[in-house]
């Protein structure tokens, strides 16, 4: 016999309680909320959807996104997010690879999607949300809720494509220990936490801190497109208890003017949790200084392999580096290209097994892990002697300049700390001598001026020579994914061709 609906015992149980803020629209209670999603729900099973089968969404964050993922759930269909910023070939190439059968999403993306109908032959639905057709559609389904189905939806979401194309990676549903286990680590209050969506909800994240919040009975505002005095105003105005964010939006935060930083208020946050890209040791002391300290969180964690380990906020200042300690449950190792355990510092490929890891790739039979159940991303870390874990980086940013490992992290890390640098990006790029030299791209604070010869005089003081950056580019931003990743693979692109034209 299936589990009950979680969504359905919180409606039955707090009806009257809020479950999602739109500040520019409507407000749900939890049996508003569980009304519609079963709507919608019974809406999808006369349509024909199956369990198992994809339905995809797209669009900016909003009330309705909550909605299809609750109403998937019901029904064991897996909703599949596609991000609203990709190309129409991006766009293609993910509704295909899935294999979605439905496609509800916000009327700013209907057109572009029906335009690529002729290449989906799976996609048999689609409906935009707010529209005449998605109010018939809604209307036509049961308020009550659905049988329950054979197995809850997973969630299916696609890597953000740093080195090539997104991958399908299928998730299983939220292992009850695992959520437990969770919630006491980051110091949630059942029935007690409002959550603030600061990222896309199609990025794994944003998307999993808003579905735990409704798992234990909290409020989700819906921020439909990040501001950071926006931002400032809602966690103020709503008592804002919990959110996630990458490590840019809290920069472009605590880069906002004296004045503006003045009106802040974030005496209700208990969780802001930090992840998508290492956090620089110089923005956390940033954020203390200026918002306040006692809730900072830093996780590592991954679409693929979920929340992995997590530093507390008091370990945010006295452990520069590190991302903390295993989630209980959570196991990690760190190992040679021998595949036996490395000792406390030395760097090798992570290794993670719990009961939250992803099952593998949508439609690929590459294996994810070995028969023991560890699996990998290919990131390089370390453990220091109290088993704090260290991301030195991800496998495939290593620069190997004239026989010399450089771990792009670091070098960053060093040029953040430079009060005229905003963000930075460390690559490698080809070297006639070296095989690869240290190449650096960076971006000034709003007001400031970047003068490399600083930058130089900054590194040569910290970091080792052949570490140091041997080119630089000042840039007005860096290229990134809407989850907070860097896209190094652009930026060498973009070095190539300068290169090859004779700009390097």
């Amino acid at each position: 016999m299936p589990d009950p609906d979680g969504l359905t015992v919180r409606a039955s149980t707090h009806p009257d309680r809020t479950a999602i803020i739109d500040p520019a629209g409507a407000t749900l209670t939890y049996a508003e909320l569980e009304a519609r999603a079963n709507r919608l729900a019974h809406a999808l099973l006369d349509q024909g959807v199956l369990v198992g089968d994809r339905v995809a969404w797209c669009g900016p964050n909003a009330v309705e996104v909550l909605v299809v993922l609750h109403a998937c759930r019901k029904i064991g269909a897996i909703a599949v997010p596609v991000a609203y910023r990709f190309t129409d070939a991006e766009l293609g190439y993910v509704l295909a690879d899935s294999g979605a059968v439905g496609a509800l999403v916000d009327p700013g993306y209907v057109d572009r999607i029906a335009a690529l109908r002729p290449q989906l032959p799976a996609l048999r639905e689609l409906v935009a949300w707010g529209t005449p057709a998605w109010d018939a559609l809604l209307a036509a389904g049961s308020p009550e809720p659905p049988a329950p189905a054979e197995a809850a939806g997973t969630q299916m979401i696609y890597t953000s494509g740093t080195t090539g194309k997104p991958k399908g990676a299928v998730r299983a549903r939220p292992v009850p220990e695992m959520t437990d286990a969770l919630v006491r680590t980051l110091r949630l209050v059942p029935d007690d936490e409002v959550h603030l969506t600061t990222g896309p909800l199609y990025h794994s994240g944003p998307l999993a801190w808003a579905v735990l919040t409704h798992a234990i009975g909290g409020t989700v505002v819906v921020m439909r497109s990040f501001d950071p005095a926006r931002w400032l105003e809602l966690v103020r105005t709503y008592r804002v208890t919990n959110t996630f964010t990458a490590p840019t939006p809290l920069k472009r935060i605590v880069a906002l003017p004296d004045d503006v930083l003045a009106t802040a208020d974030l005496t209700s946050m208990r969780s802001l949790v930090a992840n998508a890209a290492p956090v620089p040791y110089a923005l956390k002391q940033e954020i203390v200084a200026k918002l306040g300290d006692g809730f900072l969180f830093e996780v590592y964690g991954s679409t693929e392999l979920g929340v992995s380990a997590v530093l507390p906020p008091e370990e945010q200042l006295a452990r520069p580096g590190s991302c903390g300690l295993p989630l209980p449950g959570t196991e990690m190792r760190v190992v040679g290209e021998d595949g036996h355990d490395l000792p406390p510092g030395a760097p090798g490929k992570l290794l993670v097994r719990s009961p939250s890891t992803f099952f593998g790739y949508h439609g690929r039979s590459e294996p994810v892990g070995d028969a023991d159940g560890w699996k990998t991303v290919g990131d390089v870390a370390h453990f220091d002697a109290d088993g704090y874990l260290y991301i030195r980086d991800r496998g495939g940013d290593l620069v190997i300049t004239g026989g010399m490992n450089v771990y792009p992290a670091e070098v960053e890390a060093v040029l953040h700390a430079h009060p005229d640098v905003l963000d930075v990006a460390v690559f490698g790029v080809p070297s006639a001598e070296w095989g690869q030299s240290v190449h650096a791209a960076v971006v000034a604070r709003p007001g400031h001026t970047v003068d490399v010869a600083a930058l130089e005089a900054h590194v040569a003081g910290q970091l080792a020579g052949y570490k140091r950056p041997r080119s630089w580019e000042v840039r007005d931003s860096l290229p990134r994914t809407d989850s907070g990743k860097i896209l190094k693979r652009v930026l060498r692109e973009e070095y190539d061709t300068r290169t090859a034209a004779g700009n390097g």
